[in-house]
């Protein structure tokens, strides 16, 4: 049997000090340029204070709070079928999911620069509306419509 992979752990950002801030940026970065995802997170963060007037980091964290998933659906084959059966979704993986659509939601928009979006989906996720808000949501009734099939985890 083979050993599991030891878990990494993430280093804090250097501005904010804050675990989660340093795990946006590494899912904002592409090709390990760390600094120009940086560049991007912090830049949105200045942008979501001057049009809060408050803490760019209480915004992000009830942002990700709307954005997090309660439960989920995952595939499985049993005698030929494949069914969604819902699963709830435990700590390290709901802050993931919710960092994932949210950024995944600032993507989606187009035609302006990646911090203005970012920003603006951060800002749309607190108030409870955009994309990664919808995705939530979108799950929670999968989850909801094929919780006759909850049985079937156990197996």
């Amino acid at each position: 049997m083979r050993r599991a992979t030891p878990k990494r752990k993430t280093s804090p950002d250097p501005k904010f000090n804050s675990l989660i801030i340093a795990k946006l940026i590494n899912q904002v970065m592409r090709r390990g340029k760390k600094s120009t995802a940086q560049k991007i997170v912090y830049s949105a963060f200045d942008i979501v204070s001057e049009k809060t007037k408050g803490d760019p980091i209480e915004v992000f964290e009830k942002a990700l709070r709307n954005s997090s998933p309660e439960v989920e659906v995952k595939s499985r084959r049993i005698g030929g079928a494949n069914y969604q059966i819902p699963v709830a979704v435990m700590g390290e993986r709901k802050t993931t999911l919710g960092l994932r659509w949210l950024i995944a939601g600032a993507k989606s928009k187009k035609g302006s620069p990646m911090h203005l979006k970012l920003a603006e989906e951060i800002l749309e996720a607190a108030e409870g509306k955009g994309v990664a808000v919808k995705k939530r949501e979108d799950v929670y009734k999968m989850a909801e419509s094929n919780r006759a099939f909850a049985h079937f985890i156990r197996r």
